[in-house]
């Protein structure tokens, strides 16, 4: 018999997420308060990068209000050497999401509504049990 348990299907979602998309390198799902529900990373100190999406995607949200070009979808961090992308998982989670240089960004943004979706569905499910 095995030790390993099977991956938390949320994890899965966010693996998926990574095998679609050229470039993704990790991803993190937090709470929108910044507590870190899961993770897919190597190299990333999960439990930092879900408290800094929630400062960020609070900024993100002013801004927008400020603005006037209504809610807030995801905020887009180009660095020197890759991305990093926070999207809104409803009104109570983040999908914090890094990749390289080479991160298929038209790639992510086609293929990120239906993993928020299967993200939030999982969420909501988890909650009614």
């Amino acid at each position: 018999m095995s030790d390993t348990s099977p991956p938390h299907p949320l994890t899965e979602i966010l693996t998926s997420l990574r095998d679609r998309v050229m470039g993704v390198s990790e991803s993190v799902l937090s709470t929108a308060d910044g507590l870190l529900v899961v993770a897919d990373t190597d190299s990333s100190h999960a439990e930092s990068v879900a408290a800094l999406a929630a400062a960020t995607l609070g900024v993100g949200r002013r801004m927008a209000d400020q603005a006037g070009v209504g809610a807030l979808r995801e905020v887009v961090a180009r660095c020197g050497s890759g991305h990093v992308i926070v999207m809104a998982v409803g009104d109570r989670a983040l999908l914090t999401v890094m990749g390289d240089d080479g991160l298929d960004l038209a790639a992510l943004q086609r293929e990120s509504p239906a993993t928020v979706e299967r993200l939030s569905r999982a969420l909501a499910a988890d909650v009614a049990r």
